[in-house]
């Protein structure tokens, strides 16, 4: 920092800071001189926000835009030369001052436009609706495309899907304040000069989600508008025969809740909260549901591990679109981080769930929770998205690698903390039983096509781990260097659980 102010450029960004703001905020870690910080709580909290969709039990998404703050380009002052000043424009910044709002317990940034990345910093801040206390400045991690439809999908082409840093789950706060940054030189570059101002997408806003209750709302008739039909195909593979649009609802569920709990049936009674544990010769039997023949053509399954369904954790059917789709089988377990922060409590890991799931749904467009299963830090397992936890569903976790894979997602940050040794263990049972449903050996290789990502081209066939971290199919830090370092032991405990 010091050689940075010695410079010219320096100087007259330093002065450029000095000049009063409308909005005063801290500046961001590793940023330009600091300016003023704001107060540890607003001394004169504004009237609370009203909920965009309704609170509990079915939660509720709000959206507020974020603003310009800090100095701007035409705060510099004039060289005498049109078009150019005497002090270099400073990257662009957006945020929120500290407000009160309705509680929420997640948060995250989304932009219009999902194919535009947001090169910068990310903090929030917020107040605990128990404590009153307000948090130190959080990173919210920016690099999240790499967890969506992969190109050319028909969720990826809906129209409604934007660009979105990744959640944070910040428990039940009743106040926020926000501050992103670009990072320097990050404007288009077909504009980009040597004074062009660093740029950030359009449309920034700051999601704030509620997880509400465990029991999801019903539509305006009783009805769940959200109802699955189970009858959709996906690469040329048929749904079953356990669709679930033949059964009448159970007491108390809604239409779509049936669809989503009859995907499993079979493995767990209809309204399930969750799926019960099988010793490995038991488990053998799931490898019909799988869709994979006979029992004797699977002999290598692990013992299945107890589920959480979504009935169990309380996904409200009302927000996934109305369909499941699956590939034609399942190759590769990619390992993941949610990114949303460890600061959560086992007994949250539902309320946590549901505000991704609607993270997912709502605020980044896609058409259900991007994940087949998460983990949280107790090792327990709970189903992801929906069509039925033994089948090939379509996901949305690893971009170009969604086809012929499944992605788990372990609750938390694992890229300087340690990953839980029972969500680790939780890691190999579930995927002894599910990778051994489709007779993969979690210690083998095999190769999936890519459907186009940052790594490999679309069309590219790519030799896999059938056990691999996100980072195999995409530059990213996920599942965190932590969590990925424990794959190769996981490797070998998934294929003694299978009997190999």
């Amino acid at each position: 920092m010091r050689g940075f102010l010695s410079s010219a450029v320096g100087v007259a960004t330093a002065a450029a800071l000095s000049l009063p703001l409308a909005l005063s905020t801290p500046a961001l870690a590793g940023s330009a001189p600091a300016v003023p910080a704001a107060p540890e709580a607003p001394a004169s909290p504004v009237s609370p926000v009203s909920p965009a969709s309704p609170v509990s039990p079915a939660g509720s998404t709000r959206s507020l835009p974020l603003v310009p703050i800090g100095p701007t380009a035409d705060r510099a002052p004039s060289s005498g030369i049109p078009g150019m000043s005497t002090a270099p424009r400073l990257p662009e910044t957006r945020g929120l001052a500290a407000r009160e709002v309705e509680k929420f317990s997640l948060v995250g940034v989304v932009w219009d436009d999902a194919a535009t990345p947001l090169h910068g910093h990310v903090q929030v801040r917020t107040r605990s609706a128990r404590t009153a206390t307000w948090s130190d400045w959080q990173d919210v991690e920016t690099h999240n495309s790499e967890h969506a439809p992969d190109p050319g999908a028909s969720e990826r082409a809906s129209g409604r899907l934007r660009g979105s840093t990744a959640p944070l789950w910040v428990g039940e706060s009743d106040a926020i304040e926000v501050r992103v940054q670009a990072e320097p030189g990050t404007a288009p570059a077909a504009t980009r000069t040597a004074r062009a101002p660093s740029r950030l997408p359009t449309g920034l806003r700051i999601e704030l989600v509620d997880p509400g209750g465990a029991e999801p709302a019903a539509g305006p008739d009783g009805k769940n508008t959200g109802a699955g039909t189970g009858t959709e195909k996906g690469a040329g593979n048929p749904v079953g025969d356990d669709k679930g649009d033949t059964a009448a609802p159970a007491p108390g569920m809604t239409m779509g809740m049936t669809e989503a709990s009859m995907a499993n049936v079979p493995l767990a009674p209809l309204g399930a909260k969750e799926i019960t544990a099988l010793n490995k010769a038991d488990a053998t039997a799931d490898a019909v549901l799988a869709g994979e023949g006979s029992v004797a053509a699977t002999p290598y399954i692990g013992p299945r591990p107890r589920i959480v369904t979504r009935l169990g954790w309380g996904a409200d059917e009302n927000l996934r679109e109305k369909t499941f789709v699956y590939t034609n089988t399942v190759k590769v377990a990619f390992v993941h981080h949610t990114a949303s922060g460890n600061n959560y409590a086992c007994a949250d890991a539902p309320a946590v769930l549901r505000s991704l799931y609607r993270y997912h749904v709502v605020s980044e467009g896609w058409r259900d929770i991007g994940y087949n299963f998460a983990i949280d830090k107790c090792g327990t397992v709970y189903e992801g998205r929906a069509g039925g936890v033994a089948k090939p569903v379509l996901g949305a976790h690893t971009m170009g690698f969604n086809t012929d894979s499944m992605g788990i997602a372990v609750i938390g940050t694992f890229t300087t903390a340690g990953p839980p040794a029972a969500a680790v263990k939780s890691v190999a049972a579930l995927t002894a039983w599910k990778l051994g449903l489709f007779n993969r050996d979690p210690r083998a290789t095999t190769t999936l096509t890519s459907g186009g990502g940052n790594l490999y081209a679309k069309g590219r066939a790519v030799k896999m781990k059938v056990i691999s971290g996100h980072r195999d199919g995409f530059a990213t830090e996920c599942p965190g260097k932590l969590l990925y370092s424990q794959l190769p032991p996981t490797r070998t405990t998934s294929a003694k659980l299978q009997g190999r």
